[in-house]
């Protein structure tokens, strides 16, 4: 039997394709970026065809470097950027326009409209989600009424959604060869069109975005036979598809998060904490989403609460990239170690935006607290401090809904390399932080979902036996220095609002 697992992890800046073997351990990575593009104010898109060829080039790169073949691995998974929105045409295999990212904020006058005719509960009570640009239920009804024959082309079969894990499938499966057109329940219930009791689209949903179901994939269960890849594709030979998973359901897997009440949060363009519910679906009264956690074929799905924050991570490469305050995001490390404390300023970067607990999409990004005293380093400090104090607004919503305090934030994504801000997040939430020996639990998680699937491990006890501490930050501010801090932070927040 093959003793290796192969993890696709299509996130939103880039691709990566990594190789584990039988002890859950990471032999082979590849990763490219590929473009963010920005038409408008508020607009980020991707280009669909230049994320199936950064996929390609990333498996035969991960392959080489781990030399072995690909008939040596039992399974792949297909980890993703969830919400974002492709929509193309199966007879010829080409998007009718870039796909539209979860940071998207075109929809908002959509969401508006909806929610003034008193959709928002229905949608929220069905989905779990409340009306809010993130999801793609409203992307796909912008590109059927605003591209050019799309909704038409819907009718005659010539035009079909999905999320970026149902695109890349139907690639890697044979494309307009006969390619798979399905996802799993976590990517479905990213979408605002699926019940979260049937585990399939909603009719009433449907009708009330005005969505055809003919266009949407069939929707399976996170481990399951998806099928094989195609001879012609990257892998070269026919390797079994067992396993999707939304990013950020992937982590939670990937962090062993199996029992109710355990919790991650990943560290990435954004931030996404989420916490096993297990089979209860919870409502959520304090501005978080109810989500599926995972659903292993044969048994009952998972549940869970997530608090998803827009900006976090994107914020460095903004101080990189737009203002050119750093060379690479490792530098800015260096930098807020400059200085003792954030000298009084608080940046809020809702560029997209408000996420959970909020939900202001007339939010835009502030910095404040300025004086001649205020330098690069206090900017800097106050960027790794809103990733921070935006982490805590979620927890203290996830424990007004769950009824439990936790005592241990399991963290990962690439900004967990960053010990300071491992340190600062201890500061700010009272709380003890720890980083798996494997930090990127999202590639991990859905590798060890196709392990599972494919018999190379036996159980989740195996997985947990895998996983490993690699450090822990303990808090060290005192509680009046953390409610000081707190509320300075939630004056900052005040002033992003209405601005759009």
């Amino acid at each position: 039997m093959p003793e290796f697992v192969g993890a696709i992890d299509q996130g939103t800046t880039s691709t990566r394709f990594m190789v584990f073997n039988g002890e859950g351990m990471p032999i082979a990575s590849r990763q490219l970026e590929h473009a963010q593009i920005l038409p408008r104010p508020g607009w980020v898109e991707h280009d669909p065809l230049e994320i199936v060829e950064r996929t390609a080039t990333v498996v035969r790169g991960a392959l080489a470097s781990a030399r072995i073949e690909a008939s040596d691995l039992a399974a792949i998974g297909i980890t993703n950027q969830r919400e974002t929105t492709v929509v193309w045409n199966p007879e010829n295999g080409r998007p009718w326009c870039n796909a539209i990212v979860w940071q998207d904020t075109r929809t908002d006058r959509l969401m508006r409209k909806l929610e003034a005719a008193g959709q928002g509960d229905r949608v929220r009570a069905i989905s779990g989600l409340p009306l809010a640009t993130y999801f793609s239920a409203g992307k796909i009804r912008w590109i059927l009424d605003h591209v050019d024959g799309v909704r038409e082309a819907a009718a005659r079969g010539q035009a079909v959604f999905g999320t970026i894990d149902t695109w890349l499938l139907w690639n890697l499966t044979g494309g307009i060869r006969g390619g798979v057109h399905a996802t799993d329940i976590t990517n479905a219930s990213r979408t605002m069109l699926m019940s979260l009791q049937s585990l399939q689209w909603d009719d009433g949903l449907l009708a009330a975005l005005d969505i055809p179901r003919a266009l949407l994939p069939t929707i399976r269960p996170s481990t399951s036979e998806y099928g094989e890849t195609s001879e012609l594709g990257p892998f070269g030979c026919r390797v079994p598809i067992r396993a999707v998973l939304g990013d950020q359901q992937a982590a939670t897997v990937g962090q062993v998060c199996f029992h109710p009440g355990e919790a991650k949060n990943t560290y990435g363009t954004g931030n996404f904490m989420l916490m096993n519910t297990g089979q209860e679906i919870v409502p959520s009264k304090a501005g978080l989403l109810t989500t599926v956690c995972y659903g292993f074929e044969g048994s009952p799905p998972a549940y869970a609460l997530e608090g998803s924050v827009a900006v976090t991570g994107a914020a460095v490469q903004w101080l990189r990239d737009q203002v050119g305050l750093i060379g690479s995001a490792a530098e800015i490390e260096g930098l807020a170690q400059r200085v003792p404390d954030n000298g009084g300023v608080y940046f809020v970067p809702a560029f997209s935006g408000l996420f959970a607990p909020y939900w202001r999409s007339d939010a835009r990004g502030v910095i404040v607290g300025l004086t001649r005293y205020s330098e690069r380093g206090h900017l800097a400090r106050a960027t790794l401090e809103s990733i921070c104090f935006q982490t805590r607004d979620v927890l203290h919503a996830m424990e007004s809904d769950s009824g439990i305090a936790l005592e241990v934030i399991k963290a990962d994504g690439g900004a967990t390399a960053n010990d300071t801000l491992m340190q600062l997040q201890a500061d700010i939430l009272g709380v003890a932080v720890v980083r798996p020996r494997v930090a990127e639990t999202t590639s991990l998680g859905v590798a060890s979902a196709a392990g599972l699937a494919s018999g190379l491990w036996s159980d989740l006890d195996q997985l947990r036996q895998n996983w490993k501490v690699d450090r822990r930050w303990d808090p060290t501010w005192s509680a009046d220095r953390r409610e000081t801090a707190y509320k300075g932070w939630k004056r900052a927040v005040e002033r992003t609002l209405d601005l759009a």
